[in-house]
């Protein structure tokens, strides 16, 4: 297609392999955690303390926005997220990917959490199975303009340029951020999603035949080539009706789907 970017090679990727003792991972991404939607926010905390998985892995999204992890020194929802996930870290393994909305997540909250830093992409190895993990996002091809904007906001200058601002003006800066994605999105006629061909050239490269990842919000399973499968999460809102709260489940059995409820 004129103007879209061809598929982009697969950067360099982080391998983790499962505890031979362990029995299931779980896979959440897209619970765009805020204040503002309190019930969601209850539901994942009991999620995180009753799940049963050996290990949870976070691939993305898991705020609405991060703006630094000074954040949490002003108390409230931030603050009592990071004691979720560090109380949840210390049951179990709990991996953490960054999203096109929490990308600012940094080396102090996930040391403070005894969280595991996921670099986009993972390859879990697991019970003689290899998968390959990320938020997605980078797979969407077709948005040459978001495209555009990640490789912007993911530069280590724009980064450090961030975060040294003060709080006040970070926080500023995440809602015109927000409210200008929120545009883009009504923009289009539909979502981009995840390039085939980009997805089944990544796996092929690290010897993976299926892909987990969110950031589309169409959650599923599809074959998208003969041997490679997709497997895209859910994201959640327990604000809403009807609600969601979806969770992907991985033993030595495969994949399943899991259905939270109230």
């Amino acid at each position: 297609m004129a103007g879209q970017p061809a598929p982009p090679p697969l950067p360099a990727f982080f391998e983790y392999a499962a505890e031979p003792s362990w029995r299931a991972v779980e896979f959440i991404s897209d619970l765009h955690l805020t204040s503002e939607l309190p019930a969601t926010f209850e539901r994942w905390a009991l999620y995180m303390r009753e799940t049963s998985a050996d290990a949870v892995f976070i691939l993305g999204d898991l705020f609405e926005v991060w703006v630094g992890d000074d954040v949490r020194a002003m108390g409230g929802f931030e603050a009592d997220a990071a004691d979720v996930l560090a109380q949840s870290a210390s049951r179990r393994t709990l991996g953490f990917m960054a999203g096109n909305r929490d990308f600012l997540v940094g080396v102090d909250l996930l040391r403070d959490c005894g969280m595991l830093a996921l670099p986009d992409p993972t390859v879990l190895d697991a019970w003689g199975q290899r998968v390959l993990l990320s938020h997605g996002d980078a797979l969407c091809l077709a948005d040459v303009g978001y495209q555009a904007y990640r490789a912007e906001v993911r530069s280590p200058a724009w980064r450090r340029a961030v975060l040294a601002r003060p709080l006040a003006e970070r926080l500023q800066l995440a809602r015109t951020m927000r409210d200008a994605s929120q545009a883009h999105q009504r923009s289009q006629v539909t979502w981009a999603d995840v390039d085939p061909a980009a997805a089944v050239a990544w796996m092929h490269a690290v010897g993976a035949h299926d892909l987990v990842h969110g950031h589309t919000h169409r959650p599923g399973s599809e074959v998208i080539a003969p041997g490679f499968t997709r497997h895209v999460l859910s994201d959640w809102d327990c604000d809403a009706s009807p609600r969601r709260a979806q969770v992907l489940r991985l033993t030595r059995d495969g994949f399943a789907r899991i259905e939270l409820g109230p």
